[in-house]
This record gives C-alpha cells, structure tokens and sequence, in this order.
C-alpha cells in the first residue's frame, strides 16, 4: 500500500491521523507514506523547477524501484491523486501503469479532464499564491486559498516551498485511458475541487464513484472514505 499526501499536509495529517494508515495496518497491509518534496520530514527546495506533480510521479518511481516493490495498491488525495494518475497511467516514463493493481484517488474531479490537474476554476494557483505569500492571513479574500494557507500555518509549512509547487502545477494531459488498474474515485459532495466525479470516472476505463460527505478538507475525515480504502483495496 502506498499513500500520497495532498498540498500542504504530509503523512501524518493526511494519512495517520484521520485513522487511514491504522486501518490498513489492521486489514494486515504492509503501508509506505511518504511525505512528498517540499512537505512534512522531506527537503523544501525553494526552487519551482524542483517541483511540478510529475516531478512526484518521478519520485514516486524511484521510491518503488529502491524499496524494490513490484505490484502495489496506490491512493492518492487531491495534489497525490494528480501524482497517482500520472502515475498509474505510466506518465513520466514510468512504469506505473504495469505496477498498480488497485488505484484509489481523492478530492478530484471534472478538473482532471478538463483542467489537466487539479481544478484552478475552484481556486486558482495564483490565489493560492497570494494567500501563503501575505503577510496578514485576515485580510484574504478567497475562501479556498485561505483555507490553504490556514492549513499550512497550522502545520508550520515552509511557505516558500509550498508557493514553489503552488507555481510548478501540473497542467498538462493524462492519458487515464492507458490506467489498467480498477479506480475508485472518492469526492465530498461539498468539494469545490472535485465537481462532477463522473467526468473523472468516466474517462478511466475501470472506475467506480463513492460520494462523501464534505468539502475538500472534510472529505477525507468521513469515516466512509477509509472503509471504502479498505473495502477497495482487500
């Protein structure tokens, strides 16, 4: 089992506190959870060439080939779920569409298909910018950047590692048609960021959609996503 993390969180809060890690470990899963470059224990570069999701995608690559893992099950939320698709559908050069068995993803939706990444209708890289930049969080404006950045203040995140991925986002195609692993797609039916799940699960060739209850930050703490991470994935 291996879980990639969302933008601003790492392991720990994404993973191990909502309970996720646990439940896998008690379903008798081995579980790797890595924090990605620029989160949590990993190096913060603050150069935006160091980063991008398909950077990750790399990451994650060569993490597989140095713990010398063959098939695994991959989730990924919302920035992870990008990494996880461009992985699973081999992008990068890599060899992920031959090496995940099960692929659950996120906290995306409509904007996988249509933006080319995570959705910048609902809140904007830009925006996203601006909030981890100011100097005075009251005085933002866009309630989804500034959850952003409440989020990477209650963390303590190096703000200018985060602004360095906020500015390298993927925007690119993925080619889901070439993902040969059975996907669950997981989506709050309150998350700006992952309207319209069917589009996602439509352009996968074996998908299947759960809705949760909540936005994006909630999502992920419904006690259905993690029954349905190991529900999925046994």
């Amino acid at each position: 089992m291996v879980l990639h993390h969302g933008f601003v969180a790492d392991a720990e809060s994404n993973w191990v506190a909502p309970g996720v890690v646990q439940a896998l470990i008690d379903a008798g899963r081995r579980v790797i959870a890595p924090d990605a470059r620029g989160h949590g224990r990993s190096e913060k570069p603050h150069d935006p060439a160091r980063y991008g999701e398909q950077r990750m995608a790399r990451d994650l690559a060569a993490l597989l080939d140095v713990l010398d893992l063959g098939e695994v099950d991959l989730v990924g939320y919302s920035m992870g779920a990008v990494v996880a698709l461009i992985y699973a559908s081999g992008g990068e050069h890599t060899d992920g569409h031959k090496r995940v068995r099960r692929l659950v993803v996120g906290g995306v939706g409509s904007g996988i298909v249509e933006c080319g990444g995570v959705d910048r209708r609902a809140v904007s890289n830009e925006s996203i910018i601006e909030a981890l930049s100011a100097e005075d969080p009251a005085t933002l404006q866009a309630p989804q950047a500034a959850a952003f950045r409440g989020l990477a203040d209650a963390f303590g995140a190096d703000r200018e590692a985060l602004i360095a991925q906020a500015s390298s986002i993927f925007r690119g195609e993925i080619e889901l048609g070439r993902i040969a692993a059975p996907t669950l797609v997981l989506a709050g039916d309150a998350d700006p960021l992952a309207v319209r799940p069917e589009v996602l699960v439509a352009a996968i060739p074996d998908a299947t959609l759960r809705l949760l209850s909540g936005n994006h930050m909630q999502a992920i703490g419904d006690p259905g996503f993690t029954s349905s991470v190991v529900e999925f994935l046994a």
